[in-house]
């Protein structure tokens, strides 16, 4: 019990020796009411910056979960854009096409794009003909692939609007939240985030003007 009341003193003798530190009454009240306002500044970016790397829409529940596996969100942050593609389920046909087209280290090595990425089932609305043409024609192809390519990171608040591809024609972004169309398109799960890269992944492939 003496122990008890000899510990309770000291303390408090601690306590008015950090008061006094301080400055005394005044800067006391003061501190007592930054605290809780300091705690509330640095969360809000924390928070922020959460809401931001967000991923959001139906077809992302499509995407393994496992962080090992090579197609989940968190092993496509730590790898480029196609390499990064190459691991997820979705977009099989997508990197064939982007091979297929000689693009794996254009796109690998940008500093920073946001890649609008059509599902293979957005290639498979496509006559089997008509795609397996497309596939062996570089040129076309690769005017295809290019034009689903922005230059730079688009997060989800400035994807809507007009935006040049690195093909050179525009693409339209209309929408807010979590309910985006590319052209005609509409993204099934979106802001998935590689080393270089964020990406928008689609449900129909784009087609440029020209």
């Amino acid at each position: 019990m003496r122990a008890t009341k000899l510990t309770a003193v000291a303390a408090a003798l601690i306590f008015s020796a950090s008061l006094a530190a301080c400055g005394g009454d005044d800067t006391d009240s003061d501190a007592g009411t930054a605290a809780p306002a300091a705690t509330t500044t640095s969360a809000a970016p924390s928070m922020a910056a959460t809401d931001a790397m967000a991923n959001f829409g139906a077809g992302c529940a499509a995407v393994p979960t496992d962080s090992a596996d090579p197609g989940s969100f968190d092993a496509m942050s730590k790898q480029p854009v196609a390499t990064a593609a190459s691991g997820n389920p979705l977009l099989s046909t997508l990197v064939t096409a982007v091979k297929q087209a000689g693009l794996v280290d254009t796109l690998n090595t940008a500093p920073a794009l946001t890649v609008f990425a059509p599902t293979n089932d957005a290639f498979a609305k496509i006559p089997a003909a008509d795609l397996k043409a497309v596939l062996a024609d570089k040129k076309t192809l690769t005017s295809i692939l290019t034009y689903h390519v922005v230059e730079g990171k688009l997060t989800p608040a400035e994807l809507a609007g007009t935006h040049k591809t690195i093909q050179g024609d525009e693409v339209t972004v209309e929408g807010s939240g979590s309910d985006f169309k590319v052209n005609e398109a509409s993204v099934i799960c979106g802001n998935v985030q590689t080393a270089n890269a964020t990406v928008y992944i689609i449900d129909s492939v784009l087609m440029p003007k020209s």
